[in-house]
């Protein structure tokens, strides 16, 4: 079978309902998708608490008794990471094993525990495996969360659907940024903990995907899913007998997963969402969300540290919040060109500001650079280079490979933030810290072309089309 029919007879098992003539209801996918990404908040709260603990975790160490050295505090970031990486791959196979929905109740457990060593850490040790733990479960969340929403929403409002997960995300880091300036850490850890907690309390209501249902072959359970989503005066049965004939026509075409893997529609899909997750890595980001207050500690910022995140976690979530309105509306590639090009720019001006104060040129008439560069940084990533990565990765690829792209890009992507975390005090040491976000800078000028080149629009397109365009 040539390359143009494989694209063309892929197709989405969930129905967008755009030829029905009563159109489905809006208001239960809006609140299964909220439902589900608030386990996004409780991933926020874990990224966002290693801000909170102070510069190089010296409120930390000063509120549990016992030093942690600027190594050992790296470690306590970028292991978090490493958890969520670890997770990815078999995120994807438990998805299509027990479902969706159970298997992101399942991640409460490891949560739960992974706070609970956090709590009651006597030792840097404990630090590392809670960390470990809680990232292990926030990486969970960021594959199958994106995967559930696809699957259970309409075209018209896929894009906005999909931009919650960075909202729900951004507002659990804003919150343990906010929490951290009035409360210890021990209390924020234990405020932390029960997040995950109101998570598995209302989502336990939602409704399981109906394509979940479909793979199964349990008909009966699609159908009542199909009803607390869209509505009982939707074309429930319509919906149906269109899915299940996709489901034969994929069977009587069915292709090799090999077979697939080497299409040439696939392996562009891999290059631009693989692509996509590394520039949005080395543009820097996590460097910021996890160590901004050392940063701007370092750069001698007329506030306090802890009221600049708190002005950086505000801007976050607001422009998430725009940008779920904007999303289906401007289109994806022109937010991911707009987004890099300000990464670009703001980044080189940290670097620049670092620089001189390295050289000993004093910058006390542009104390505010620091914190303006960020906050614009903060509010064009999470208008592009945020949410738009994962969600198309949901958008580019066949059925028959998406879950195995999902899970090895959330694989990469959280590799190359522990990388990028991790070392990020190393790179500091090496050029300097003028020199790290010139670093991050040209990464970012080189996504620029990346983004402009090979990304294509998929504003409002069915899978097919997309396909088709690849």
């Amino acid at each position: 079978m040539n390359e143009k029919s494989l694209g063309i007879s892929q197709h989405v098992l969930v129905t967008n309902g755009e030829n029905h003539s009563v159109p489905a209801r809006k208001l239960p996918q809006y609140v299964a998708s909220l439902s589900s990404t608030l386990g996004a908040l409780a991933a926020g709260m874990v990224l966002g608490w290693t801000s909170s603990a102070g510069t190089d975790g010296i409120r930390l160490a000063t509120e549990y008794g016992f030093p942690i050295s600027d190594t050992e505090f790296s470690w306590m970031g970028s292991l978090t990471t490493l958890g969520a990486g670890v997770i990815c791959v078999p995120i994807g196979i438990l998805t299509d094993l027990i479902g969706r929905k159970t298997s992101m109740l399942l991640m409460v457990v490891p949560f739960t525990v992974g706070w609970l060593v956090i709590i009651l850490s006597n030792s840097v040790v404990m630090f590392y495996v809670g960390r470990f733990i809680t990232g292990f479960a926030s990486g969970a969340f960021c594959v199958a969360a994106p995967m559930y929403t696809a699957e259970i929403s309409e075209s018209s409002i896929r894009g906005s659907l999909g931009s919650y997960f960075q909202l729900l995300l951004t507002i659990g880091i804003f919150l343990s940024y906010l929490l951290g300036n009035w409360v210890n850490m021990f209390t924020l850890s234990i405020i932390s903990a029960i997040a995950p907690l109101v998570f598995f309390v209302i989502f336990l209501f939602m409704p399981e995907s109906p394509t979940y249902y479909l793979k199964k072959g349990n008909e009966d359970a699609a159908r009542k899913s199909l009803i607390k989503l869209y509505g009982e005066q939707y074309d429930i049965d319509g919906a149906l007998h269109s899915q299940l004939e996709t489901i034969e026509e994929k069977r009587r075409n069915k292709i090799s997963f090999s077979t697939m893997i080497k299409s040439k529609v696939t392996v562009k899909g891999f290059i631009i969402g693989y692509g996509l997750m590394i520039f949005q890595q080395f543009s820097g980001v996590n460097t910021i969300i996890l160590y901004g207050s050392s940063i701007f500690s370092q750069a001698g910022s007329d506030m306090s540290p802890g009221i600049c995140m708190i002005i950086i976690g505000i801007m976050q979530v607001l422009a998430v919040l725009v940008s779920t309105l904007v999303v289906d509306r401007l289109g994806r590639r022109i937010l991911l060109l707009a987004s890099i090009v300000s990464l670009c720019l703001t980044t080189f001006a940290l670097g620049v500001y670092f620089y001189l104060q390295e050289i000993h040129i004093t910058v006390t008439s542009v104390t505010w650079l620091p914190l303006l560069s960020v906050c614009v940084f903060i509010i064009m990533f999470s208008f592009g280079f945020g949410p738009l990565p994962w969600m198309m990765m949901g958008e580019i690829f066949a059925p028959e490979v998406k879950g195995a792209a999902a899970s090895s890009a959330g694989l990469l992507n959280w590799l190359m933030a522990f990388l990028v975390t991790k070392f990020y005090t190393d790179l500091q040491g090496a050029l300097g810290a003028g020199g790290t976000f010139w670093l991050f800078s040209g990464i970012s000028a080189i996504g620029i072309f990346f983004v402009y080149i090979l990304v294509p629009e998929t504003k409002g397109k069915s899978l097919e089309s997309i396909l088709r365009d690849l």
